[in-house]
């Protein structure tokens, strides 16, 4: 699975060279959460054949704040300094808006993350993108596994 989505970035990423760090936080978050996007689908749609319904109820619960919040809480642990960095810089970030179904923490937090995916891309990095999300999904479908047992 992870294969078919990193195949799919190498084929949609940005064609010119880009800096990541001459783009604000929000700026990195506002393409951060459309690849995230992507990547969720991929999955949600490579578990196998279903309504589409389904498919939207699956990703749904990952690409709200709560859930991209939810998602770095348990990636955190495995980000480089640089990436904590870029975390902040986008939890950090002063916008026009807020989530009106979360707090305010939890949107921070997902706007951070969201930033820290899309710096990832501007920069090229599909590889690192990846290996988060692969993380991030196998903490996460341990974490289901021990609260159904």
């Amino acid at each position: 699975m992870i294969d078919k989505t990193k195949e799919l970035l190498t084929q949609t990423s940005i064609g010119k060279e880009l800096n990541a760090r001459e783009y604000s936080p929000l700026a990195l978050a506002y393409i951060g959460d459309a690849v995230y996007e992507v990547i969720i689908r991929t999955f949600v749609i490579g578990i196998g054949n279903a309504p589409v319904n389904r498919y939207h109820q699956s990703t749904k619960e990952f690409v709200q704040a709560k859930g991209q919040a939810e998602f770095y809480n348990h990636i955190k642990d495995i980000l480089t300094e640089e990436e904590e960095d870029v975390f902040r810089r986008g939890r950090n970030a002063k916008g026009g808006s807020s989530s009106k179904s979360t707090d305010i923490i939890t949107y921070r937090h997902s706007t951070g993350f969201e930033a820290l995916i899309g710096y990832l891309y501007i920069e090229g990095d599909t590889k690192r993108i990846l290996e988060i999300m692969e993380y991030g999904l196998e903490q996460i479908g341990e974490n289901n596994s021990e609260n159904t047992m």
